[in-house]
Formats: structure tokens, sequence, C-alpha cells
């Protein structure tokens, strides 16, 4: 199975699920859990419950770690994870209007690829 054809099951499944209409009191767009992803890798992967957990747990840790040292995470056909320093900033407290610094601090970017920005743009992974 390749990444589209995951990526395509996956909104299939989401569909199927009942995922894709929201709730009517609720405003909040549906979100893919990692124990929907187990999920799926046990359905459609044949993994058994323990071991799809465990590659679904592995897989995020693997990312973190590669964050965690410095280093970016590209995942072919669906983006690239980055760091980025932000430098210090003037901020303000909006109560009192005092001027304070905003620290310097480092985080994660995520880039879509242009596969899927394609494939959110032409209706293929929408609801």
């Amino acid at each position: 199975m390749n990444p589209g054809e995951f990526e395509a099951m996956l909104a299939a499944q989401r569909i199927a699920l009942g995922r894709s209409e929201m709730n009517e009191v609720s405003t909040e767009a549906p979100t893919l859990t990692k124990a929907e992803l187990a999920e799926l890798l046990f359905e459609h992967v044949g993994l058994n419950k323990r071991e799809a957990k465990d590659m679904v747990e592995a897989f995020f840790e693997s990312i973190r770690d590669a964050l965690e040292s410095g280093d970016s995470v590209k995942l072919s056909g669906f983006g690239n994870f980055q760091l980025r320093d932000k430098p210090q900033r003037p901020g303000r407290n909006p109560k009192t209007g005092e001027a304070i610094p905003i620290a310097a601090r480092r985080v994660v970017t995520f880039h879509a690829s242009q596969k899927l920005k394609s494939m959110v743009e032409s209706g293929v992974l929408s609801k």
C-alpha cells in the first residue's frame, strides 16, 4: 500500500466511522487519534491490537526523538517537521499595557508537502 492509498484509506475509514459528520452541538472538526490509528492498523494491516498500538507509539517516539536531537523529519508525500529558533521579541501585558519581553524559544513547525496540499484542495481527503 503506497502513502496515497493509505491516506485515502484513512479518509474512507473516517467516513465509515461517521466521523465526517460534525455533531450538531459541537463546532469542533473531527480529530483522528493515536488510538484510532492503531485501530486502522489492526483492521487493515493485520497486526494484533497490541502490535498496532506499539507501532503507532514507536512511530511518534521516533519523530519526537529526532526533533529532540535537532533533526528535521521528512515524510515523503506528507510533509516536513522542522525546528525553528524564534528570537526574543517585545510583548505587552494586555491588562496593564506594560512592555514585557517574550523570551527566545525553539518551536516545531510543520510544512505540508505539495502532494498533501493538492489532495486536500482537490477534495480527495475531504469529509
